[in-house]
């Protein structure tokens, strides 16, 4: 089973991956999050904000 890369629309396998995983794309690099495994869905990954020692 294969998803499109949100970003670039490359294909990506889903070979054994988890729920909540953060993955990198293997064409554009870009950090992506496993949201689904049936049907298998991927969106970027939320980026971390610093928190500044707060």
């Amino acid at each position: 089973m294969t998803e499109d890369c949100p970003v670039c629309g490359a294909d990506i396998a889903n070979n054994g991956l988890l729920t909540n995983e953060l993955i990198p794309c293997p064409d554009c690099g870009s950090d992506l999050e496993v949201i689904a495994l049936s049907p298998f869905k991927l969106e970027p990954a939320p980026e971390e904000k610093e928190d500044w020692g707060e």
